[in-house]
């Protein structure tokens, strides 16, 4: 019997869907047809292409309802989230659509002739998405992949294929070449390994977790394939007393609990001064406990639940009993639901203040000053976002400097634009993506030389 995939709803337990598991032969075949379709897509005008993108976008656009409500069934978004999710893909094959006729190379002065540069396609490119955020994420790399002239093959988690097997079909109907844009249902350790190890496949764009992305770090590095990896993150917001503390405290709880935590920009470690720590804590607890956790097709709700069992355990584990915290509600009875939870005397080296919990859970710790603040903040491997709270523009500046992350936001919690660049220091990445130049992350470098000596 071939392998399934089984599809839950993560707020009831119940099957959504059970979709057959792809094998290394259907990845080698999928390879092959994506060769081909890439071919001709490479040859076509650049103003067809772009057209073509923008097509898709516009036919996304049509079908945001219907893609938000699969989002909310098999990975218990919010259905507001999931309604930005969808609107995220077409903003993104919007911009990249814009950046075709745009993707040009260079000339260079040189003796005796002509230099210039081409911006070639690189072919095949295999895409691993994440089930935390299904949608914006596959299309932060088939968006601008597609766009610099290549074929994507999209690889979705075992538990959330629904909203990617759908944008295939919707590619299909806006005029994108078939076999150019595949999506493959299957297990990581089957189809996902095949991808990686595939000689066909250029480039291979992973979002996950670090110990993933560094086995196929290693895979790639094999076979000298180029890999972009966006992996797991310990963010910290950073507020200073002299901010305005009802703000920073007002949006300090779902920049740790949007997407019920499961976020690697999650701002999952709050350190505030120490002379602003008693009041910071009490405008923060009725945040938490007030946050309306249940049915994510609600329109009220403003958190769900955790994407599996497994999960739910896992965040469990890391809020053990010697500790306290401030909690929410969380539903009872079917589903993977866990409260909001804010632990107030954990130590900076425990568990839960240093590891990737990816669930509704944050620690909060006092630091003395500017230079302690920023010593907590780098002390952790990851290095992925995070925010600073302060009315000093100075200190703005040179702290956001000092902390080791790519992404960094002061007096907010913003993270991602597609039109600016994404992604890690240290274990939270490889590579950026997203911004002006994602597309040149898709194509080789060529030069060439043409003498104009007699």
């Amino acid at each position: 019997m071939s392998d399934v995939l089984e599809v839950l709803n993560p707020a009831t337990e119940e099957t959504v869907a059970t979709i057959p598991a792809a094998t290394r032969d259907d990845v080698d075949a999928a390879v092959a047809r994506a060769a081909a379709a890439q071919r001709h897509w490479a040859a076509a005008a650049p103003a067809d292409r772009a057209r073509l993108l923008r097509r898709f976008a516009a036919v996304v656009d049509g079908h945001i309802e219907e893609l938000a409500l699969l989002e909310v069934r098999e990975a218990g978004h919010t259905i507001g989230n999931a309604r930005w999710e969808a609107g995220n893909v077409r903003d993104l094959l919007d911009f990249a659509a814009g950046g075709v006729e745009r993707l040009s190379g260079r000339q260079i002065p040189v003796a005796g002739g002509i230099d210039v540069t081409f911006l070639e396609p690189l072919g095949v490119i295999g895409v691993i998405a994440p089930w935390n955020f299904p949608m914006p994420i596959a299309a932060w790399g088939l968006a601008p992949a597609l766009a610099a002239g290549n074929a994507v093959i999209l690889k979705p988690a075992e538990t959330t294929p629904l909203t990617a097997l759908r944008l295939a079909e919707l590619a299909l109907e806006a005029g994108i070449p078939e076999h150019l844009f595949q999506v493959l249902p299957g297990r990581g350790t089957v189809a996902g390994d095949a991808l990686v190890e595939h000689p066909g496949v250029a480039k291979i764009v992973f979002t996950g977790s670090t110990r993933v992305g560094k086995q196929i770090m290693a895979k790639c590095a094999d076979r000298v394939k180029r890999v972009t990896l966006e992996l797991g993150g310990k963010s910290p917001n950073i507020v200073f007393a002299d901010a305005d503390l009802d703000a920073a405290a007002a949006a300090a709880p779902m920049a740790f609990l949007d997407n019920t935590g499961q976020d690697c920009c999650a701002r999952t470690r709050i350190l505030v001064q120490r002379s602003a720590y008693d009041r910071f804590l009490e405008l923060l607890a009725p945040g938490i406990e007030s946050v309306v956790v249940g049915d994510p097709a609600d329109e009220k709700t403003q958190m769900g639940p955790l994407i599996s069992r497994a999960q739910l355990e896992r965040v469990r584990s890391y809020v053990t009993d010697d500790l306290t915290a401030v909690r929410g509600r969380a539903p009872e009875g079917p589903g993977f639901w866990y409260p909001p939870t804010l632990v107030t005397d954990a130590g900076p080296t425990a568990p839960v203040a240093t590891e990737e919990v990816f669930g509704p859970v944050a620690v909060v710790l006092p630091f003395e000053d500017e230079e302690d603040a920023v010593r907590l903040a780098n002390a952790t491997e990851y290095g992925l976002s995070g925010s600073l709270w302060t009315r000093d523009i100075g200190r703005a500046l040179r702290v956001s400097r000092a902390v080791a992350a790519g992404n960094l936001s002061v007096n907010s919690h913003s993270s991602v634009r597609y039109s600016t660049p994404f992604g890690g220091y240290k274990q939270s990445g490889l590579g950026r993506e997203l911004g002006p130049d994602a597309l040149t992350a898709f194509t080789e470098t060529k030069n060439v030389f043409i003498s104009t000596e007699a």
